[in-house]
């Protein structure tokens, strides 16, 4: 099957493009498109423009809702200019998991579950269009530090897209994610420190070895993949938002992401000014975000000795925090830190109670749901959404040693 009619049977030649400009997140300086970019003059992340009216003139909802699902659906608000640079693993649209028996008195708690899309995590999709931007720009070779599922997501979709890739992984990551980042033809190094160390080697690396540097918004793309979250659940909920969403933050692409997603939406006309109350959800090992909240920073410093069993959230510095806490505060919402051991408890009693095996960082979004409910810094009866990041099958589950021998009589009232 051919990637063209994963997209859209009705697909033919290349779709069109409404990039205008890059931007540099901090300065607003404008950078040209269609070039090599990592991080702007400033240092800083840098964000993909639009042009935003002739993007309207080009698709309808009416149009998009006959589309196959997955985020490349989403073409026109995308940066890809060439059909054949897509990069497709079988993206599905991710479900909207309704938990009635756990949501607030008179109020909706649903589990965005990104855990269904290919490597199993929400990383699929920044890396879909970091790797097809790669593909289009002429890079042959990429390099990344990660916790586990980032690597994992650019491992396949650049072995996919023919492009090699070096990953660097903290010495305690998850098994499964350094064993598949290897499987799928990454070639991956444990290294005796936090995932910022890991990306001290990628940059010192990029000079020697001509690899590029696809760190957590270093590069332009990975925003744009992760903003289809936002165009997704818009569309879900009938080209409406939430009033609150819980999201696991690390690097903070898909919080950064969603927002700018929701900014273009109301632009071209297709959602109103409401905005979700968005909550950056954080272990109490490793909470740059909610001190420098609670501070009233603009930046968050390094966290010293940073520790959490979420590892896709132990990010001890973010290059992007300025753009987190600005959606955060932009939005009403606010940052907040659970502790591994309320991460635990919750997501076993989604687990027991919803029958929803939530990951370890899409717990911490259920537990930071109970805790605001009960700090009442959301109500009740407001519609909630939680993002489970990545599928629960990856992390080690409590071991049941219960067992019956069938040589023996079996007494059937202690079952």
């Amino acid at each position: 099957m051919s990637q063209r009619f994963i997209l859209d049977p009705a697909v033919e030649n290349d779709f069109p493009n409404f990039v205008t400009h890059l931007e540099c997140s901090y300065t607003g300086e404008i950078l040209p498109a269609n070039q090599l970019h990592g991080l702007s003059p400033a240092g800083k992340p840098i964000l993909v423009r639009y042009d935003l009216k002739a993007l309207s003139n080009a698709v309808t909802k009416e149009e998009l809702a006959k589309r196959p699902g997955g985020f490349w659906r989403y073409r026109e608000f995308l940066p890809v200019r060439e059909t054949k640079n897509i990069v497709s693993l079988g993206e599905v649209m991710t479900p909207l998991i309704p938990l009635r028996k756990l949501a607030g008195k008179g109020g909706e708690l649903i589990v965005k579950d990104e855990g269904r899309l290919p490597t199993g995590s929400f990383k699929a999709r920044g890396l879909a269009l970091a790797v097809a931007m790669a593909k289009e720009l002429g890079i042959t070779r990429l390099a990344m530090p990660t916790n586990g599922n980032a690597g994992a997501a650019m491992a396949a979709y650049a072995t996919h897209a023919g492009i090699e890739t070096t990953i660097f992984c903290p010495d305690d990551t998850p098994e499964v994610n350094v064993s598949e980042i290897e499987y799928q033809g990454g070639k991956v190094y444990r290294v005796n420190g936090l995932i910022n160390d890991c990306g001290k080697i990628v940059g010192e690396g990029k000079e020697p070895t001509g690899w590029f540097d696809c760190s957590t918004l270093k590069e332009p793309y990975r925003i744009e993949g992760k903003k289809t979250m936002g165009l997704e659940l818009a569309e879900q909920l009938g080209w409406e938002v939430p009033d609150v969403i819980f999201y696991p933050t690390g690097g903070g692409t898909g919080l950064i992401g969603m927002w700018k997603a929701f900014e273009e939406l109301e632009a071209i006309g297709w959602i109103g000014s409401k905005r979700p109350k968005m909550i950056a959800v954080q272990s109490t090992g490793c909470a740059p975000i909610v001190k420098a909240y609670e501070e009233g920073a603009e930046h968050a410093p390094l966290w010293e000795n940073a520790f959490t069993h979420a590892s896709g959230i132990r990010v001890p510095i973010a290059v992007g925090d300025f753009l987190i806490l600005r959606a955060v505060r932009e939005s009403g919402g606010f940052a907040i830190a659970v502790t591994d051991e309320a991460i635990d408890n919750a997501q076993a009693e989604a687990a027991r109670v919803e029958g929803v095996l939530l990951c370890p960082e899409g717990a911490a979004t259920y537990a930071a749901y109970k805790q605001s409910l009960v700090d009442g810094r959301i109500k009740s009866t407001d519609r909630a959404v939680l993002y489970n990041c990545a599928t629960g099958l990856k992390y080690p589950m409590p071991p049941i040693a219960r067992m019956l021998d069938k040589n023996q009589p079996i007494d059937y009232s202690k079952i």
